[in-house]
């Protein structure tokens, strides 16, 4: 069911990881669904906390599974973090896996590092690179968590441990709290509401997401964006629950939420 009191529906963004597609494989219909979204002429934006490939990669990988979008689209943390190093004029020391690091080539990453970057990277998660970046930190380097999921969806029906308990290790041990670029901060979304023209007008806005707090919480709350889960990716049972404010809506999957969303248009 939708709230039938919200403003008309003139843009959508689109969470990815676990709503369009979980790892290789694309959730039920959703290519249709997304060329059947933009034909209604809703405008459409991609907002991702995916950090373990750049976001050439992240755009070729959704081509490849058959998506129609543009590069210019595609709103994520990652680009988020990167914009910040480079507001800040940081040198940082980045915890990212070797696909996301290529993003980050242009920036000088030489000691002393004055921020510690955490995304989603298992392969750096061990006590060595760990005790480095809580080296830095006692030394004075500003500590930024890209997000802080606490986990995601791997494979279909499996979630694996993201980022956010390593983000929290890190606090604790620093005695630092971490600077948040990528969702649910209000900032992340303002970007893409800023790109499609609806900054002043959120509330004809929708975001779809399978993460009832890091998709729907936080900035889109706050904002007042149309919200929708979908019971795909790293959605449990319930999780409706711990939503900050009732949802607009919860369908099985992003198809069955553009096909409630188009209907009549």
């Amino acid at each position: 069911m939708i709230a039938t009191t919200r403003k008309a529906l003139k843009g959508v963004l689109l969470d990815l990881s676990g709503t369009l597609h979980i790892d290789d494989k694309v959730t039920p219909n959703a290519v249709a669904a997304l060329r059947k979204l933009r034909d209604t002429g809703i405008r459409v934006r991609f907002v991702t906390n995916s950090t373990k490939a750049s976001d050439e990669r992240l755009y070729s990988k959704l081509v490849g599974l058959g998506f129609a979008l543009d590069r210019s689209e595609i709103f994520s943390s990652l680009s988020a973090a990167k914009r910040l190093v480079l507001e800040k004029g940081y040198r940082p020391l980045l915890l990212l896996e070797d696909a996301a690091l290529e993003q980050f080539g242009d920036i000088d990453q030489t000691p002393p590092h004055t921020a510690v970057v955490v995304g989603l990277a298992p392969s750096r998660f061990d006590y060595a690179h760990m005790d480095r970046a809580f080296r830095a930190l006692q030394d004075g380097a500003d500590l930024v968590g890209i997000h802080r999921a606490k986990y995601y969806a791997q494979s279909e029906g499996q979630l694996s441990m993201g980022p956010g308990g390593f983000v929290a290790a890190l606090e604790y041990a620093a005695d630092k709290r971490a600077v948040l670029v990528g969702k649910p901060a209000r900032e992340f979304y303002q970007l893409a509401l800023a790109d499609m023209g609806l900054l002043e007008s959120p509330e004809s806005v929708a975001m779809i997401g399978d993460d009832v707090l890091a998709d729907l919480g936080g900035g889109a709350h706050d904002l007042r964006l149309q919200r929708y889960l979908v019971r795909t990716g790293k959605y449990r049972a319930n999780d409706e629950a711990k939503a900050l404010a009732p949802l607009d809506g919860t369908f099985d999957t992003f198809s069955d939420a553009v096909d409630a969303l188009t209907s009549g248009r």
